[in-house]
């Protein structure tokens, strides 16, 4: 008598249950709740550094400008046709390449002394970061000026 072959629908079944694809699932969504808020927070940071660069280049450019013509310039974009920048640089964190314009001192020439990121939009409804239309300068210069001095975030 010839060996028995096993009937197909007997044969031992090829993959994962359920139950493994499941286990598999968790593990992976666990090590996502871990790892993507990280990966979030360092594209934040990014930004800003990008963000603070882009600012000391701006005020390294207006006290050049300011050196060379004794008058600070009307516009950020005197800068960029006196070749003191070759483009306006673009706010990572807005993603435009618009800056809140601070006015230099009472007596001094120009209109451009300092520059401040834009605020953008908080829409996580705390009100901060919500700027009018209508505001385009920032903190007095007094204020400016302190804050040119201080030391870029970290």
């Amino acid at each position: 008598m010839a060996p028995r072959t096993p009937h197909p629908r007997h044969a031992p079944a090829a993959g994962f249950t359920l139950v493994e694809l499941i286990v598999v699932l968790a593990i992976i969504g666990s090590l996502l709740t871990l790892a993507v808020p990280r990966y979030f927070s360092a594209l934040d940071q990014g930004r800003l550094a990008v963000q603070a660069a882009n600012r000391h280049s701006l005020r390294d450019a207006i006290d050049k400008h300011h050196a060379d013509h004794g008058r600070y310039p009307d516009t950020l974009d005197d800068l960029v046709q006196r070749r003191y920048l070759r483009e306006l640089p673009v706010d990572p964190v807005s993603g435009r390449a618009d800056w809140r314009l601070v006015p230099p001192p009472a007596g001094q020439a120009g209109r451009v002394y300092d520059v401040l990121p834009m605020p953008v939009a908080d829409n996580a409804g705390t009100g901060q970061g919500d700027v009018p239309a209508d505001e385009t300068t920032g903190p007095a210069p007094a204020a400016a000026a302190e804050f040119r001095n201080a030391p870029p975030a970290r």
